[in-house]
């Protein structure tokens, strides 16, 4: 999601390779050194992490101003990518780690959406009244950790955060990331993304 987020704001389009992870095609293992997604692949070299994605593209055209962000931004995502990841991984997937506790592990992710709970107290994004990478680069975890257990994550004393969140899902821009692609094979057409009519220089597996 955070790739897909990133390439549209920046416009710069991509040939979408939309990949099932049970069924990963060839040429797909063959472009993603760590076999995970997303994976961008480009003429000199492959990007598989998806905040290097998000950069990769807003360095090329950031027609929203996302970079124009404190340095406290990159912090906040290093905190999100770090501790609260390793949090909401172990509370989402409790049962493949030994000796996980989900509800610690809850408490310990739920640490970080309190801190942008009060971030986001007097303003409507966490560095201000727009958005900026920061927020794209967190919200998609924010909601991976709000639909474990929705009803509970609404119940928390953290309405600013559940508003940024809500605010994000409603948007143009989220419903338009998230639309379904058929499952790319080898000599299917081309789908562009976003889709401008500008011709591709790159391929994008899935996101998150």
């Amino acid at each position: 999601m955070r790739a897909r987020l990133a390439l549209a704001a920046s416009g710069v389009p991509s040939a979408l390779r939309e990949v099932v992870l049970r069924d990963k095609p060839e040429a797909f293992l063959q472009a993603s050194p760590s076999a995970t997604v997303p994976c961008l692949q480009l003429t000199e070299e492959t990007i598989d992490e998806s905040f290097e994605i998000m950069q990769w593209a807003l360095a090329r055209h950031d027609p929203e101003s996302w970079l124009d962000m404190p340095e406290a931004g990159y912090k906040l995502i290093a905190e999100c990518d770090g501790p609260f990841k390793t949090a909401l991984d172990r509370y989402k997937y409790s049962t493949r780690y030994e000796g996980a506790d989900a509800v610690a592990e809850r408490t310990l992710a739920s640490a970080f959406v309190i801190k942008l709970d009060t971030l986001l107290d007097t303003q409507a994004w966490l560095f201000g009244a727009t958005p900026t990478l920061a927020d794209m680069a967190i919200l998609p975890f924010i909601r991976q950790f709000a639909h474990v257990d929705q009803e509970w994550f609404e119940a928390q004393p953290w309405p600013k955060a559940i508003a940024w969140l809500e605010g994000f899902k409603a948007s143009p821009r989220f419903k338009a990331i998230m639309r379904k692609y058929p499952q790319w094979a080898a000599g299917d057409a081309q789908t562009v993304f976003p889709e401008i009519q500008d011709a591709p220089q790159q391929s994008l597996s899935p996101v998150e």
